[in-house]
């Protein structure tokens, strides 16, 4: 009886396992026809997926179709995640989703040599789906419980940023149908994911309604790979675009196994004429209001300058999503219009074929409130409601044209192009720069008529003739290009020269303008002057609380922000460009001794209390917040409980300058440079003139004093915090070890505890205790939070 019962057993389970043909086994189901015929099994709630070509290369991607609406977490609306080159592979009576490892190749005709680098390199199996039917090389698959999985890494991304530990719900989670669709190129599948967790951190508590349950829908696609005609492009280092790099092993012993290549559309003239055989067409999300959707219409719509000038016509354009059209769909570039809680990044991200680099499908994220802090900045200049009819043209001006130029400069990411930091200083040469409003003084009136550019840049012109014209020879034409770009004196340095406070090159920089930043710093300090000496109420309007004049107010005292980093990278900094090996110009060069000393000045003089001290009538308008209001990431920091807290303020500021003066790597510059050169002012000098102004106390009194006193408590911080940097080098620490000890001995050559209206004998008695902790290991600096600025970035 036992055999029979087991002989029963494997005859079912061989009966589950050939089910039959896939017409049996979908009766009565919804069909889907298209790239991958799929099933709708309205009984179960599942998706069916019918494979038909095994082996075949395809792209899956992820994406997110409603985001959290956190922009420090990062998981927005209509976010494209990974482009994957996978295949489906059977083994008997079950399907592998296998991802190909694109980064290890080898381009020859030899099989075996192929085959003996995807032998040398792991691949990855995503999934294991087993066989339902079956039928003249087809399979049908359950495809749900990969639906319902966590492709796009969301519980990943939300453990990273501190928010919990989250693990998907099955149970909540389910296949979104209205946005599963199939298409002959592309299938598209769509699931509402519900995560559970708990100790959720504060980002999900302000935008989830019950924060133990996140549900966001994620989008997934299977995408038909195109066909070979795409001619790829070599990278150049000097060329403007992102690098699409691989090994390739089959390559001769003498030339380079690394291969670069650029990321680009696929953009072909039809025989004998200039007009595009398919133009480029962007998308903009129908969810924009206007006046901003025509903004990013007119913004994106530059570009098109620059492909006339690579010798196309009507490349380039740009409309309105149509109705009905899902923003994933691969078949859409598309400008998407995205809201969070709190002002953020926007991003340009694009979907390409993983072996060529060509571009499928351009994605941007505008964040919706970039709009409204150029706004709340033109706010606080102008102070525009003063009178009974307040004329706020000038303000909204200023916002559409920075949407404008963002909106340009998202657009260059998903074209290919990266970065361009150097352009500022060549006359905002390019959009594909961080700009910062060009204010400019005249009669005494603030004016932001010249604000922003309009219009593509040079640069992107020449970019854009790189990446997507043509010439008789490939090769000579690219040379002549960057040629042009060299004659031109359009220089490009990207993200690692450029983006920290710690980069070294001395010409490119975020958020800054004009070719001098020593120039350009001192101008903004006389506009901040003005502007924080004329502040009053008409920065807001009637009708809001007063105590909200403090958030409009943040963004004119640290106008200076990223100026200040600008002149600091000329302390121990360098210039130089992107050379090949057979330049003729020298690798670099060190910045005249004269400019450091000069750049050094500047920014001891950003933290004079003079500089830093608001003005009484300024402190009089600031009462602590209404009812029903209260401080956020944007108000200024505080140790005073509910009211406005000035010291506090000089503090942040003062943190962020010394921030770049003591950068441990620029330290290390400063070092090498006065080792090479005695001309050059060295680390020790920094040290010393900051040490001197610790020690005046003399000089300060009343709140000049109290800021003078706070700015010295912020730079004995710093230097215990440099001298304990395991990551910085010894002779960076040493100095920073010694200028402590020369601080100590000069506030004990100090008469205190006398006559002292100032406080200062106080003061200069707690330092002189910190340090002496320090030096016997009883204080470690991480322990003390020191205030820090509201965020500056993105304006």
């Amino acid at each position: 009886m036992r055999n029979t019962l087991w002989a029963l057993v494997l005859m079912l389970t061989g009966a589950v396992a050939q089910a039959g043909s896939i017409a049996e086994y979908t009766e009565g189901m919804e069909r889907h026809e298209g790239y991958h015929d799929f099933y709708w099994d309205n009984a179960s709630g599942r998706v069916l997926l019918q494979v038909e070509a095994f082996d075949r290369e395809l792209l899956l991607l992820t994406g997110l179709a409603q985001g959290l609406g956190s922009n420090p977490v990062g998981l927005d609306r209509n976010q494209v995640g990974d482009t994957r080159l996978v295949r489906f592979e059977r083994v008997g009576n079950k399907v592998l989703l296998h991802q190909l490892n694109t980064r290890f190749r080898a381009k020859s005709d030899n099989a075996a040599e192929r085959r003996a680098v995807e032998e040398a390199f792991a691949s990855s199996v995503l999934w294991g789906f087993d066989v339902l039917a079956g039928e003249q090389g087809s399979a049908l698959v359950d495809f749900t419980p990969f639906l319902l999985s966590d492709q796009h890494g969301i519980a990943t991304r939300l453990k990273d940023t501190g928010q919990g530990s989250y693990s998907l719900d099955q149970g909540k989670s389910a296949v979104y149908l209205p946005r599963t669709k199939n298409f002959p190129k592309n299938s598209e599948f769509e699931a509402s994911l519900t995560f559970a967790g708990t100790s959720s951190g504060e980002y999900v508590r302000e935008v989830v309604p019950t924060a133990a349950l996140v549900t966001l829908r994620q989008h997934v696609s299977l995408v038909e790979l195109p066909d070979e005609n795409y001619q790829p492009r070599r990278f150049h280092s000097n060329s403007g675009y992102f690098p699409m790099t691989y090994r390739d092993y089959a390559t001769a012993i003498d030339e380079p196994m690394d291969q670069r290549l650029i990321y680009r559309h696929r953009l072909e003239k039809k025989a004998g004429s200039d007009e595009p055989l398919e133009p480029i067409i962007y998308y903009v999300d129908s969810g924009v209001p206007e006046p901003v959707r025509s903004a990013l219409i007119e913004g994106a719509s530059w570009w098109n300058q620059a492909f006339e000038a690579a010798g196309f016509k009507n490349a380039f354009q740009v409309k309105l999503l149509p109705e009905g059209a899902d923003p994933l769909d691969v078949r859409y570039n598309v400008i998407n219009w995205v809201h969070r809680s709190t002002r953020g990044w926007s991003y340009g991200y694009s979907i390409a074929d993983p072996r060529t680099g060509e571009i499928l499908k351009g994605n941007v994220t505008l964040g919706s409130l970039r709009v409204r802090q150029d706004f709340l900045i033109a706010q606080g200049l102008l102070q525009p409601y003063a009178g009974d009819e307040a004329d706020t043209s000038a303000l909204k001006e200023m916002a559409l044209a920075r949407i404008r130029q963002l909106s340009a400069h998202e657009v260059g990411h998903t074209l290919g192009l990266a970065h361009n930091f150097a352009a500022s200083a060549a006359g905002r040469a390019s959009v594909m720069d961080y700009p910062a409003p060009l204010v400019t003084l005249n009669d005494g009136e603030l004016d932001l008529a010249e604000a922003y550019d309009s219009g593509i840049g040079r640069w992107d012109k020449l970019a854009i003739m790189y990446g997507y014209g043509s010439g008789e020879s490939e090769t000579g034409y690219l040379e002549s290009v960057l040629r042009l770009a060299q004659e031109e004196g359009l220089r490009f340095i990207s993200d690692p020269d450029s983006r920290t406070i710690n980069n070294a090159h001395a010409a490119s920089h975020l958020w800054d303008n004009g070719a001098d930043p020593l120039q350009e710093f001192e101008r903004m300090t006389r506009l901040r002057a003005h502007a924080l000496e004329n502040f009053s109420t008409a920065a807001n309007r009637p009708d809001t609380p007063r105590s909200a004049l403090e958030e409009t107010l943040v963004p004119v005292y640290y106008g200076h922000r990223y100026q200040a980093e600008a002149v600091g990278k000329l302390i121990g900094g360098l210039d130089y460009d992107y050379l090949q090996n057979d330049a003729a110009q020298a690798s670099y060069s060190m910045v005249p001794a004269e400019r450091q000393e000069q750049a050094i000045d500047a920014l001891l003089g950003s933290l004079e209390p003079q500089f830093l001290r608001l003005p009484e009538p300024v402190l009089n308008l600031l009462p602590p917040k209404a009812y029903g209001y209260a401080r956020t990431r944007e108000s200024f920091p505080a140790y005073t409980g509910v009211t406005f807290d000035a010291i506090a303020a000089a503090e942040a500021a003062a943190g962020h300058t010394l921030d770049i003066l003591l950068n441990p790597e620029r330290a290390a510059r400063l070092q090498q440079q006065a080792a090479r050169s005695d001309r050059q002012p060295g680390f020790a000098s920094v040290l010393g003139q900051l040490t001197e102004k610790a020690l005046q106390s003399g000089k300060y009194s009343g709140m000049e004093a109290a800021i003078h006193q706070r700015v010295n408590h912020v730079y004995v911080h710093k230097l215990m915090t440099l001298s304990g940097n395991a990551q910085a080098p010894e002779s960076v620490r040493a100095s920073a070890s010694m200028e402590l000890t020369r601080l100590l001995q000069g506030i004990g050559r100090m008469k205190l505890f006398g006559d002292d209206p100032e406080n200062y004998s106080a003061h200069y008695y707690y330092q002189a205790q910190r340090i002496a902790a320090f030096n016997e290991g009883r204080l470690e600096p991480e322990g003390e939070k020191l205030k820090s600025m509201p965020p500056g970035s993105p304006i």
